[in-house]
């Protein structure tokens, strides 16, 4: 069973907040002083240029509920929630923007909800205080495929504001752009996920570091999601399929062509039908062999790393030896 030394451990990535950041930690304060939990805060510094750092830096070495974690570079948002997670000694883990849009306010009805029997509880910006062409339109959209394909049915995946279980997050590797998947990659887990309505303000300090620039990084990680929660542990069976597919359709081409040379004496060399057949049969064999290096390769992953293929949630009743 695990022991976790802290209840409550606070996230927060922070790039370039220096003037929101006393508002924050007092923000954050305000409210876990009030809950009945051993609780510490974890800022962590993404590359800072504006003295954010070193305001952190301060702020830690005077206080005893703050970790600074300060990144040697700029690694972008999934790695800075990664560092936090692996640094996190609470049995439960909110995370939250710096940018004061977050209210935390909101982690009392996070915490309760998650202690209700779920794994991961998502907050939902339903009155959304951001301009509606540059980014409600944008996000909504988004939402709405990320939805289809992962068919995890959260309504606010770019909300940072969630709370999770320790455990749950000790099982997750994240990198590229995958902090906006974290509901998926749960549900890959076998977590039990919700999502609540949380509150939303208009950003009063800095500037925005999101923009539409993005959305390539997102369409490529949101297709990664999609192939791990399908075929991370049969990688043959999409491979395989598609390269037997391909080489039948080429035989059945190249025999087509062979039928007429041999039974009706008919020239097919300057047909592009044959080169379509073995450009096909070519590409079958090529993803099969595709397939079968992934099969491997997932063996590799599995057995290396000691990563079972399934997760127990719970064992009831009594074992006999």
């Amino acid at each position: 069973m695990n022991t976790f030394p802290l209840d409550l451990s606070i996230i927060t990535p922070i790039y370039n907040e220096i003037d929101s950041l006393p508002h924050l930690l007092s923000a954050i304060r305000a409210i876990t002083q009030t809950l009945p939990y051993r609780y510490e805060i974890i800022c962590v510094d993404d590359g800072s240029t504006d003295g954010s750092d070193a305001w952190l830096r301060d702020e830690a070495q005077r206080s005893t509920d703050l970790q600074a974690v300060l990144l040697r570079r700029n690694y972008g948002q999934t790695a800075a929630m990664a560092a936090g997670f692996d640094h996190a000694q609470g049995r439960f883990i909110i995370t939250l923007d710096a940018d004061l849009q977050n209210d935390p306010a909101d982690i009392p009805r996070l915490l309760d909800t998650l202690q209700g029997g779920y794994d991961l509880v998502s907050g939902w910006r339903k009155d959304r205080q951001d301009d509606a062409m540059t980014r409600l339109l944008p996000s909504k959209i988004a939402n709405w495929i990320i939805r289809q394909v992962t068919n995890v049915r959260v309504r606010d995946y770019g909300c940072s504001l969630k709370a999770y279980r320790a455990e749950l997050v000790a099982d997750m590797r994240l990198y590229g752009e995958l902090h906006r998947f974290l509901p998926a990659l749960a549900q890959m887990e076998g977590a039990r996920i919700t999502d609540i309505p949380v509150r939303h303000h208009a950003r009063k300090f800095g500037e925005s570091k999101y923009g539409l620039g993005r959305t390539f990084r997102v369409v490529m990680d949101l297709l990664t999601i999609w192939f791990m929660r399908k075929f991370l542990t049969r990688p043959m069976h999409v491979f395989g399929v598609l390269g037997m597919g391909l080489t039948a359709v080429g035989f059945l081409v190249s025999l087509y062509l062979a039928v007429l040379k041999l039974a009706f004496g008919m020239e097919i060399g300057d047909r592009p039908l044959l080169i379509l057949g073995m450009v096909m049969m070519l590409m079958g064999l090529q993803f099969f062999s595709f397939g079968l290096l992934a099969e491997v390769m997932m063996r590799t992953y599995h057995e290396s790393q000691s990563r079972p293929i399934y997760r127990i949630r719970e064992v009831a009743g009594a074992r006999l030896a």
